[in-house]
């Protein structure tokens, strides 16, 4: 049976919706092919090149193009690897390390990633980015159990500087022009993540699209009040749909003043999508990054950056 005879049966609605989107063989193909096991290196916790020098004894590591400290690597239980347990390394899915590289968090910046849990890889990326030192993170979660989660990871990876809350993320709209960098991964409905767990499609469903996109419509407004002049915020998710992707960030620009800049990253990437269900978007969207499973062998993702006029600013 075809990839795509798999998808279809297993979920038509799924199928018949991003047919228009894609339709090649090969995004059918690698939308449900297993993903490759790709770690970050924690360089809070020793040199890159001690780290790499190290696992390349064991392993094989082939460098993900676009994070310095990224490899995807052979092996089938992380957990089994010492320095997994140790925290030297993290296992981050490729096309999620993106965010943090785009969003390029300065020591000494205070920064909202206002989504983090229950993983914090990005917070901790971030956190490599700044060097631990000076600034602050703010990582938020609404929900406790997955907060918790979110604090023993930062712990086993060293991070210093910051600090988890468990608000819902709307209410950070209060707090105006006060964050130097905002990271929205917003909570969405994980078409990337068939790739990791067969559930993903199996309870894909159209309205979850809509009651995701209305969350992320609200999320995306509160932290671009939250951002300085100046400033950026990167609204990124791990799914394909117009809806949860290009409508978000269409809906911030019109009712605000924010643009988009263009992200310049070796990485291979889909056309963005202009027009969805008789619904035109705004050109600026060419600016933004989608990316298929079949484009670089990852998770499904996108990622938008977003400037904040002023301090310099246009």
């Amino acid at each position: 049976m075809s990839a795509r005879d798999v998808v279809k049966e297993a979920n038509p609605a799924f199928y018949k919706r991003y047919s228009r989107l894609e339709d090649s063989d090969e995004f059918w193909e690698f939308l449900i092919r297993p993903l490759r096991q790709s770690i970050r290196v924690n360089t809070l916790k020793a040199p890159l090149e001690v780290i790499v020098e190290r696992l390349r004894e064991e392993f094989e590591l082939e460098p993900i193009p676009w994070v310095r400290e990224g490899f995807f690597i052979n092996v089938d239980n992380l957990a089994k690897v010492p320095e997994h347990g140790l925290g030297l390394i993290f296992g981050q899915e490729a096309s999620s390390m993106i965010p943090p590289v785009v969003l390029d968090p300065k020591p000494g910046e205070l920064v909202l990633d206002m989504a983090a849990a229950p993983g914090g890889s990005k917070t901790g990326q971030i956190a490599q980015y700044m060097q631990n030192e000076g600034g602050c993170i703010i990582a938020n979660d609404p929900n406790r159990d997955r907060a918790n989660i979110l604090m023993a990871n930062l712990n086993r990876m060293g991070v210093l500087i910051a600090r988890v809350t468990t608000r819902d993320g709307g209410s950070f709209a209060r707090f105006e022009n006060t964050f130097d960098k905002v990271l929205l991964d917003a909570p969405c409905s994980s078409v990337g993540m068939i790739r990791k767990s067969w559930r993903f499609l199996r309870e894909w469903r159209e309205k979850a699209v809509v009651k995701y996109m209305n969350i992320q419509k609200r999320l995306i407004l509160a932290g671009y009040r939250a951002l300085k002049p100046g400033g950026v915020m990167v609204y990124s998710t791990c799914t394909i749909d117009p809806l949860e992707n290009e409508e978000v960030v269409d809906y911030l620009l019109r009712k605000t003043d924010a643009r988009l800049e263009r992200i310049d990253l070796p990485v291979k990437t889909s056309e963005p999508v202009l027009e969805w269900e008789g619904k035109e978007y705004s050109e600026e969207l060419k600016k933004a990054l989608r990316i298929h499973p079949n484009d670089n062998d990852t998770e499904a993702f996108f990622i938008a950056k977003i400037v904040k006029p002023g301090d310099g600013g246009e």
